[in-house]
């Protein structure tokens, strides 16, 4: 793994690029371009951007307008003002609809983590995954958001975008190949599966590193598509290893964990555990927060090690 780039930097970048090919994207702002990065594509194209204060709820009513309009717009807020101040706009303009607006939520899990649970968001995706027609992707490291970032605008719908505030390692080469709706398989091995959304991916190739000293060999895949999940993927990594544990900065409730079981449960039931929040978390230091709530890599390696035992 290399460089440590922030997530929010590594959008804001892409979205500027992506602003300077395509005229026909805009960008909304809650009043706070200066955590989401926006702003990096504000001052580069003033014109097709608009800052509409800390209203959530018009903001993406707003960013209905302009998609009925022909425009794709990108909407930008920390995850959890998204997926609840705007809640209503989301599922009753844009996905009733079907709009091609795509929907920008930074900040999310665990990494505003000196602002506590109020800006921490742990439900987001369990919000956007059961609204029809909304695609839901996580990305992990600088260069998968860069490619998300240029997809969405070709996938023609709203779209979820979830982007952590934290640096994380860069994992992918610059020509890694991204699809919506295509999980990647980082690593292979035939003892456990350890199935991972955001940033968490590199804490899970450690988690595998520890288990490799040991003789256990972990496959690890990047669910970057939450929804619609690569069902073909989960099922494959179940008949390959016969043990399953999901990793994701959210609630164990409705998001990745979720997804993986209701594959499992309908194509190929395996022993299965769930790496996730179960409460609401305080104030503190990002990376002490992710080691007390599960996320190291020796508490991975320890949920695997247990999942293998119920094979």
């Amino acid at each position: 793994m290399g460089e440590m780039i922030a997530i929010r930097d590594a959008y804001g970048a892409a979205l500027k690029e992506l602003g300077g090919q395509n005229p026909n994207i805009v960008g909304l702002e809650a009043d706070v371009a200066s955590s989401t990065k926006s702003g990096i594509f504000g001052r580069a194209f003033p014109e097709r951007y608009f800052n509409v204060g800390i209203s959530e709820l018009n903001m993406v009513s707003m960013a209905a307008g302009f998609a009925r309009e022909g425009m794709i717009p990108y909407v930008n807020t920390f995850a959890v003002f998204m997926t609840t101040r705007g809640a209503d706009p989301i599922q009753s303009l844009i996905a009733y609809d079907n709009l091609n607006v795509k929907l920008c939520g930074t900040y999310c899990g665990l990494s505003d983590s000196y602002d506590g649970a109020s800006h921490q968001a742990i439900t987001d995706l369990a919000f956007v995954r059961s609204i029809p027609n909304l695609t839901v992707v996580a990305v992990a490291d600088a260069v998968e958001t860069r490619k998300a970032v240029f997809a969405l605008a070709e996938h023609r719908g709203p779209v979820y975008l979830r982007l952590s505030r934290a640096e994380a390692p860069v994992y992918y080469s610059p020509d890694m190949e991204f699809g919506i709706g295509k999980g990647i398989t980082v690593r292979e091995g035939g003892d456990v599966t350890i199935i991972t959304t955001g940033t968490v991916l590199h804490k899970a190739l450690l988690a595998a590193a520890l288990l490799e000293e040991e003789g256990i060999q972990a496959t690890v895949v990047d669910m970057h598509t939450i929804k619609p999940i690569d069902q073909d993927l989960v099922i494959e990594c179940a008949k390959g290893t016969g043990a399953i544990v999901t990793v994701e900065e959210h609630s164990i409730y409705g998001g990745l964990g979720s997804a993986v079981a209701e594959v499992l449960a309908e194509h190929r039931p395996v022993p299965m555990e769930r790496i996730g929040a179960v409460d609401f978390a305080e104030s503190g230091d990002y990376e002490e927060l992710l080691v007390k709530y599960g996320y190291s890599p020796k508490a991975i390696a320890d949920k695997c090690r247990a999942v293998m035992k119920r094979k």
